[in-house]
């Protein structure tokens, strides 16, 4: 599988704002957005006059980097939100939003998207009391998801959730720390998506 092997702070550059893909370092003025507002590279600082293709490109393209998924299987979900009723790029939206590595990081289990797939992929989870270890499992209304009982202790883990209260749960998330498990209340709907992208723009690219 094609891996992401550069410095991660380059992407949110990349893209002028925040992705979180570095946990807690995302959340200080340690943040290189906020150290350095340009994109990487000789000639980041240069204007640049951005096409309208250009624009749905970079919306796509930072869509991809928030969530850690591939072209192909991006893709995939495109074609899945395409087929459903509804607005297409809210349907993009809540399949991204519903994939088990999301809602881990969501729940404070894990620090980031690419913590929580590790952690998933290792075998630490239980939905609905079945260890699954498939990132992109996709979470119904009413899932339950936990710590598997030989994982309780583990350190990440550990320190994520004791600093759980630092960050928001979404609305359509339960957490219960104490039991280190949390719910799928519903599924969830666009205002309750905290994440700022621009839809429409995706939507628009692969419509061309």
């Amino acid at each position: 599988m094609a891996r992401y092997k550069d410095a991660r702070c380059r992407q949110c550059r990349r893209e002028g704002t925040r992705l979180f893909l570095k946990g807690d370092r995302c959340y200080t003025p340690k943040c290189a957005v906020e150290r350095r507002t340009y994109p990487p590279g000789q000639h980041g600082q240069r204007r640049r006059k951005v096409s309208d293709y250009g624009l749905q490109l970079r919306e796509k393209q930072k869509l991809r980097t928030i969530y850690g998924v591939l072209e192909r299987q991006f893709r995939r979900y495109f074609e899945q939100a395409e087929r459903r009723p509804g607005v297409t790029g809210e349907n993009l939206l809540q399949l991204l939003e519903r994939r088990l590595d999301n809602v881990v990081y969501r729940l404070s289990f894990a620090g980031s998207r690419s913590q929580a797939r590790q952690l998933v992929a290792h075998g630490h989870f239980l939905v609905n009391g079945r260890q699954l270890n498939v990132p992109s499992y996709i979470v119904r209304a009413g899932d339950l998801i936990e710590v598997g009982a030989g994982s309780k202790q583990a350190e990440p883990i550990q320190v994520n959730l004791s600093a759980a209260g630092s960050r928001r749960l979404p609305e359509w998330l339960e957490l219960e720390p104490a039991q280190m498990r949390g719910r799928v209340m519903s599924l969830p709907r666009r205002e309750q998506m905290e994440v700022e992208a621009q839809e429409q723009l995706v939507v628009e690219y692969y419509s061309r």
